[in-house]
Formats: C-alpha cells, sequence, structure tokens
C-alpha cells in the first residue's frame, strides 16, 4: 500500500503491539465473522495467501483449519510481521514476505484470502487488487475477503458507528481501547459492499456472494472459472 495516499504503514506499526490484543474486543461477533470466512475455503486446498497478515490472528485460524496447506503470509508493517512469525513459530509451510501486495504478481495459489485489510485501500487501488489475485489463483481458485465495508447511505454509515460503539462497549473495551481503534480507523477507506462485489464480477470472478454481513463486518468471495 502506497504511503503516498495514507499513512496506514506508520499507524500499524505504531498500534502493533496494542492491535494483537485488542482486535477480539473491537470486533463484536468475531467468532461467526471469522467462521464464515474459514467456510469459503475449500478444505482441500493446497496453498494459501493471505493480503495484509498482520499479527497472525487470522493465519493462526487458516493453519488450525487447513493444516496440510502452505500458508504464504504478506504483509507491508515488519513489527506485524514479527508478531505473526512469534504466534506462528517456525512452521516450515509458512512462508513470511514484507511487502506492498498491491504491487504485483502475487505467488500462485489455490486460494487468496484477507481479514480487515483490504478496507484501509483507495477504491482505485481496491479495482486494481482485484486482478492481481484473478491473475494469481489456479482455476477453480477462491478469493476470500473478510473486512469492513462502507454503509450504502450516510445514515447508514453514521448507523454502523454508533451500533459498533456500542457493541464493543458491551464486550468491555476500555476506552483507550476505543480510542485507538479510531486512530487507526482514521486511514480507513471503506466501500459499500454492491460496489466491490460488482467490481468482482466486472473483473471476471464467478459465483461472487455475500456470505455473512452484521453493520460494517463483511464476509464476501468469488471463484476463478
Amino acid at each position: 500500500m502506497s504511503t503516498s495516499t495514507n499513512n496506514t504503514r506508520a499507524v500499524f506499526d505504531a498500534t502493533a503491539a496494542a492491535y494483537d490484543r485488542d482486535r477480539m474486543l473491537l470486533l463484536p461477533g468475531h467468532e461467526a465473522f471469522y467462521a464464515a470466512a474459514l467456510a469459503q475455503i475449500p478444505f482441500d486446498v493446497a496453498t494459501i495467501v493471505e493480503l495484509g497478515a498482520g499479527s497472525g490472528l487470522f493465519s493462526a485460524m487458516l493453519r488450525a483449519a487447513f493444516p496440510a496447506a502452505h500458508l504464504h503470509l504478506i504483509d507491508f508493517s515488519q513489527p506485524m510481521l514479527d508478531l505473526a512469525r512469534h504466534r506462528l513459530a517456525n512452521d516450515p509451510h509458512i512462508t513470511y514476505t514484507l511487502a506492498d501486495y498491491t504491487v504485483g504478481p502475487l505467488p500462485a495459489c489455490n486460494a487468496v484470502v484477507s481479514s480487515l485489510s483490504i478496507h484501509h485501500l483507495e477504491d482505485e487501488r481496491k479495482r486494481a487488487l482485484f486482478p492481481l489475485i484473478f491473475d494469481a489463483l489456479q482455476p477453480g481458485g477462491v478469493f476470500l475477503n473478510a473486512d469492513q465495508v462502507a454503509g450504502p447511505t450516510p445514515a447508514l454509515e453514521a448507523l454502523y458507528q454508533q451500533r459498533w460503539i456500542e457493541g464493543v462497549r458491551a464486550l468491555g473495551a476500555s476506552e483507550q481501547q476505543i480510542a485507538d481503534s479510531l486512530y487507526r480507523q482514521l486511514e480507513d477507506r471503506r466501500t459499500p459492499l454492491d460496489q466491490q462485489l460488482a467490481w468482482l464480477r466486472t473483473t471476471g470472478f464467478a459465483d461472487v456472494d455475500c456470505w455473512y454481513k452484521s453493520n460494517s463486518f463483511a464476509v464476501f468471495a468469488g471463484t476463478r472459472p
């Protein structure tokens, strides 16, 4: 991701330690969210490329769900990748790459997945990324994105934010944790779900659909024919 458009890398470098501690408190319904994501990946997948692997929280879920798969983790924050490497230890079936995943090509694979990362990209960079993902996938391969999306109207966007704050307070998030998350959200570039589904179809993905949605949190996927 280019630092010429926003400061996402600096933000995540600065908040890496707290991010790993806070994430589940800041994601209401995280069990259903991640379960829906994992369910869209074929059980016999051989190679998974994860975009924006961060601290390795979703990576660990992938490793547990698909123990025979090779994981290729890509992130542009060294402190985040260090957390992922520490979490996943010396697994010989995991490759770590410090890189901007919007600059292709991506490794050839059977699945490209991302969790709470792509929403940091501006719209034109999202649209440019989808063909890179399509090209990396083998026929029948799946792209799975578990991410945040914008409300389709300003009123719904405001409601999403209100419900998020109510939800994380109910989970026990402190005001400092909420403030830290709001700081990270300054670099969000969320896009409405319907718009992203249309971009995937235009790219050439088949069977494009949304499999989970709760306010701004959505899981959507498509398959390379």
